[in-house]
C-alpha cells in the first residue's frame, strides 16, 4: 500500500518499521482498530496517517513511541478514560493526483494483496532492511571520502591563510609608510596654501595704496578746477584713471579671495535697493559693450525688500555681466531679475544670458577654478586673471545663495545667481519663530562626523541656548519629534538614510514640517541637487561656518541679547568659542 502511495526507499522502511512495531505492541488489545487515511491539510503536503484506537490498560512500548516521533513526520498519542489513540503519519511525495485518487489506488493495492503470509512479509522487510543497510554503508563511505577531501582542503586553506597574512602584514607596513608620507605632503600643501593666502593678502594690501594714489592723482588732474590740459593729455589721463580702476578692482578681488579662503570675509547685511544697484551696473558696464552688442539691464518694480551685502552682490553681477560682454561679439547680454517664494521666504534670482561663443561642456566645471581660463583663439587679447567666476561663486555662497552656469558652444552662456532676500532681517526686532533678536531656544544637529561636530559646537553655542547632537541618522526623526527644536541642521552625506531622505521625511510629517531646516555640505553648495532640497531654508558649505552665516540662514541675529540662561535638561549644551 505504501508503494501504491508513492513511498519508496528510506521513507518506505521507516513507515513499515514504525507501524509494525506499534502493531506488535498493541496486538490483542481490546477494541483494537487501525484506520488508514490519505489527507491534505490546508497549505501542507499530503499526509498518509495510521490511527490506532483501543481500550484497556495496554499502551505502546516506549521504544515504539520514540521511534515513531523520531522517524515519522507526525506522531500524536492521546489517552483518556474512554480509551487510547495513537496517530502516526508521513508526508507523501508531490503528485498530480488528488488525495481521493491516491486513496483509491491504496485500496486497490490492499484488495490485490490476497492472503498475507507473515513469513513472506518478514522476508520482504529483511530484504528492505538489507537494501537500506547497503545504502547507509555507501553513504558512510561517501561521507568518509568527503571528510578526507575536506581535511586536505583545510590544510590548503591554512597554508594560504598563512601566506596571505604574511603578505598583508607586509602590505600594511607599506601602507603605514605611505600614510606617513601622505600626511607629510598634506602638511606641506597646507603650509603652502597658507603661504599663498598670506602672499595674496600682503601683495594686495601693498598694491592697493599706490593704485589708489594713481587713481586719485589722475582724477585731480581731470577735475574741472585743475590746470587746463590739452586734449591729448586729457585722453591720456583718462586712460591712466581707467587702467588704475581696473587694476584696483583686480587687487580687491585678490584680497577678497584671500580673506574668503582664510574665513575672514563676512557679509555686511544692509537694506539694499535693487533699482539703484541695477542703475549703477548699467552705467558702469555700458562702456564695455562692443559695437553690435546690446546690454539689457532692466528696471525692476514690485520686488521684495532686499537685505544683503550690497558690495558683494554688485561685484557678483559685475563679474558675471562683464564676462558675458567680454566674449560676446554680436547680439546681446541680458540680465533678468525675478523674485521667488521658497519655504515661506522670498529669494532673488538674477539670470544673465548672452549670445556669445559659449563654453565647451568639458570646460564648464573648470571655469570655476581660480586662475583657469578656457583655451582658444577667442582668449587672445582679452584681459582677465581667471578669478571672475570663482570669485563670484564664492561671494554667492557667502550670501547664502548658489551660482550655476549652463552653456553651449556657439549658442551663448547663462549664469543664474540665487540669493535669499533675508526679508526677516530687514527690520529691527523681527522675530522668526518668535525668537526675536535672541538666540534660538533649541537646535538639533544631525551629522555623523565627530570632528566636524566638535569644531562646530562652540559656534552653535552662540546661535542656540540648547544644542542636541545626533550622530546616527536613523535616530534623527525620533529625536526631532521628541525635542521639537526651533531649527535643525542636517548633513547631506551620511549613511542611509542620508540628508535628502531626512528632508523628505521631515517635510511629510505634520509634526516637523514647520521646523526650519538648514543643510550642511562639505561639497560646493552649487553642486547639490536643489530640486530635492525644497524643504531646506538654506544650503551652507561646511568650510568657515560662523555664527553669522548660520544666523543669516535662520534669519537670526547672533549678536543679539540673550537674557535667558541655558537650559540644563536634555541634549548637549555648548558655549561660545572660536570659529572653526
Amino acid at each position: 500500500m505504501c508503494r501504491a502511495l508513492g513511498l519508496e526507499g528510506h521513507e518506505l522502511v521507516r513507515v513499515v518499521t514504525v507501524l509494525s512495531e506499534v502493531g506488535r505492541d498493541l496486538l490483542g488489545a481490546p477494541g483494537l482498530q487501525v484506520d488508514l487515511h490519505v489527507a491534505s491539510p490546508l497549505r501542507e503536503p499530503e499526509l498518509f496517517r495510521a490511527r490506532f484506537t483501543w481500550s484497556g490498560p495496554r499502551v505502546p512500548g516506549r521504544e515504539a513511541l520514540a521511534a515513531a516521533e523520531r522517524l515519522l513526520d507526525h506522531c500524536a498519542y492521546e489517552a483518556s478514560s474512554e480509551g487510547h489513540a495513537l496517530t502516526a503519519g508521513q508526508r507523501l511525495p508531490a503528485s498530480q493526483e488528488g488525495p481521493g485518487q491516491r486513496a483509491e489506488r491504496a485500496r486497490a493495492a490492499l484488495r490485490d494483496s490476497g492472503d498475507l503470509s507473515m513469513a513472506e512479509e518478514l522476508r520482504t522487510q529483511n530484504r528492505q532492511l538489507l537494501r537500506a543497510l547497503e545504502e547507509s554503508r555507501a553513504q558512510q563511505e561517501e561521507l568518509q571520502r568527503l571528510n578526507a577531501e575536506l581535511e586536505e582542503t583545510n590544510q590548503g586553506v591554512v597554508a594560504l591563510y598563512s601566506e596571505l597574512s604574511a603578505e598583508l602584514e607586509e602590505t600594511n607596513t607599506g601602507v603605514v609608510a605611505l600614510y606617513a608620507e601622505l600626511e607629510d605632503k598634506t602638511r606641506q600643501l597646507r603650509l603652502a596654501s597658507e603661504a599663498k593666502t598670506r602672499f595674496w593678502a600682503n601683495v594686495s594690501h601693498e598694491l592697493r595704496a599706490p593704485v589708489n594714489s594713481v587713481i586719485a592723482l589722475a582724477r585731480l588732474l581731470l577735475a574741472p578746477g585743475a590746470d587746463p590740459l590739452t586734449e591729448e593729455q586729457r585722453q591720456q589721463m583718462s586712460l591712466i584713471a581707467g587702467s588704475g580702476s581696473t587694476l584696483l578692482a583686480l587687487v580687491e578681488e585678490l584680497l577678497d579671495v584671500a580673506k574668503a579662503e582664510s574665513g575672514r570675509l563676512e557679509p555686511h547685511l544692509v537694506p539694499t535697493d535693487p533699482r539703484t544697484l541695477l542703475h549703477q551696473l548699467r552705467g558702469t558696464l555700458r562702456g564695455m559693450a562692443r559695437d553690435g552688442v546690446r546690454l539689457d539691464i532692466p528696471d525692476v518694480e514690485d520686488v521684495p525688500e532686499l537685505v544683503t551685502d550690497e558690495v558683494m552682490l554688485t561685484r557678483i553681477l559685475r563679474n558675471v555681466l562683464s564676462n558675458g560682454l567680454k566674449f560676446t561679439t554680436a547680439g546681446e547680454v541680458r540680465l533678468t531679475v525675478t523674485a521667488e517664494e521658497r519655504a515661506g521666504r522670498p529669494w532673488f534670482v538674477f539670470t544673465t544670458t548672452d549670445t556669445g561663443i559659449g563654453i565647451p561642456s568639458d570646460q564648464q566645471d573648470r571655469v570655476f577654478e581660480e586662475f583657469y581660463q578656457v583655451l582658444g583663439t577667442h582668449q587672445r587679447g582679452q584681459p582677465g586673471t581667471g578669478l571672475g567666476l570663482p570669485y563670484a561663486r564664492r561671494l554667492t555662497s557667502l550670501l547664502g545663495g548658489v551660482l550655476t552656469l549652463t552653456s553651449e558652444p556657439g549658442a551663448g552662456t547663462s549664469v543664474r545667481v540665487e540669493i535669499p532676500a533675508c526679508h526677516d532681517l530687514s527690520s529691527p526686532g523681527a522675530q522668526p519663530g518668535g525668537a526675536g533678536g535672541a538666540r534660538v531656544g533649541s537646535l538639533v544637529v544631525v551629522d555623523d562626523d565627530p570632528t566636524f561636530v566638535e569644531l562646530l559646537r562652540p559656534v552653535l553655542g552662540r546661535v542656540a541656548r540648547k544644542v542636541t547632537e545626533v550622530s546616527v541618522s536613523s535616530r534623527a526623526v525620533d529625536v526631532i519629534r521628541a525635542e521639537r527644536p526651533d531649527a535643525v541642521l542636517i548633513d547631506l552625506a551620511m549613511p542611509a538614510p542620508d540628508g535628502y531622505v531626512l528632508l523628505q521625511v521631515l517635510a511629510r510629517d505634520p509634526e516637523t514640517a514647520h521646523i526650519p531646516v538648514v543643510v550642511l555640505t562639505s561639497t560646493d553648495p552649487g553642486d547639490v541637487d536643489r530640486s530635492r532640497l525644497t524643504h531646506a531654508r538654506a544650503v551652507l558649505g561646511k568650510t568657515h561656518l560662523t555664527p553669522e552665516r548660520i544666523a543669516l540662514a535662520l534669519a537670526l541675529d547672533p549678536a543679539g541679547p540673550d537674557p535667558t540662561p541655558p537650559a540644563e535638561t536634555g541634549g548637549r549644551h555648548t558655549s561660545g568659542g572660536a570659529t572653526p
